[in-house]
Formats: C-alpha cells, sequence, structure tokens
C-alpha cells in the first residue's frame, strides 16, 4: 500500500496454535500493533489520548481476509493505512506480509469515544490536523 505505515513483527511461539501455525485471532493483535505504532509515530501516545482529550479510539468493525498461514519465526511487516476519514471514526486498510506475500488483509473501522461513557465523539481538531 502506498503511503502506510509499517510495523515489523515477529511470530512467537504463544501466537501459534498446537499446529505451529499464528492462531487467527492473533492476526487482529498484530494489526493492532501497528496501529499503536503509527499512532505513536504521529506523537500520540494512547494515555496521552485519554489525559489531554478524554477519549480514545475504539474498533468498531472488522473486516478480515486470512490469505496465508503465518508460522512460528515468521518476520511479518504489518501494514496500516488511513483510507477513510469522519468527523468521530476513521477506517484504516491494513495488511500483513510475509516477505512480498499478503498474509492477511483487513479494513478496520475506529470510533472516537469519551472516556467516561465510551458514546461516540467528535474526534478533537487537535487530532484530525495531524492525521491529515
Amino acid at each position: 500500500m502506498a503511503g502506510a505505515f509499517t510495523c515489523p513483527v515477529r511470530v512467537y511461539w504463544e501466537d501459534t496454535d498446537a499446529g505451529g501455525v499464528v492462531y487467527y485471532a492473533n492476526y487482529l493483535k498484530f494489526l493492532e500493533r501497528a496501529r499503536s505504532e503509527w499512532l505513536r509515530a504521529l506523537g500520540f501516545e494512547q494515555p496521552d489520548l485519554l489525559a489531554r482529550h478524554g477519549g480514545m479510539f475504539v474498533v468498531r468493525r472488522v473486516e478480515a481476509d486470512y490469505l496465508l498461514p503465518a508460522r512460528f519465526n515468521d518476520s511479518l511487516s504489518v501494514e496500516a493505512a488511513l483510507v477513510e476519514q469522519n468527523k468521530a471514526s476513521l477506517v484504516m486498510a491494513q495488511r500483513i506480509l510475509r516477505g512480498a506475500d499478503i498474509l492477511m488483509a483487513a479494513r478496520v473501522t475506529l470510533v472516537w469515544v469519551k472516556e467516561n461513557t465510551f458514546k461516540p465523539a467528535r474526534i478533537p481538531a487537535e487530532i484530525l490536523e495531524i492525521l491529515t
């Protein structure tokens, strides 16, 4: 994906099932890790979002296509690219790759929620400015 943020991930034994293949739910952890690192690269630490803005991004929806298995000790690249932005939500395109092989492709919708209520709210202007 052109312009995507990339995060390296190593597959550990704990990530795999009895067959040495990454357990499907752990791919979601890899996606989360890349989004967290993407935010960090933009200057946003998760605790600071809560402290300074009183809210956070939460996952509302994930559409995932599992294409090839990742295995123990694989070195992976996890990509994250912002593809859509609304007043209270973001949509990310994400992929997990081993070399040139795409193992998983996902579309993840994130919603900004207030810390106390977990109800959707407008993404703070300061955050939007940096995202765009």
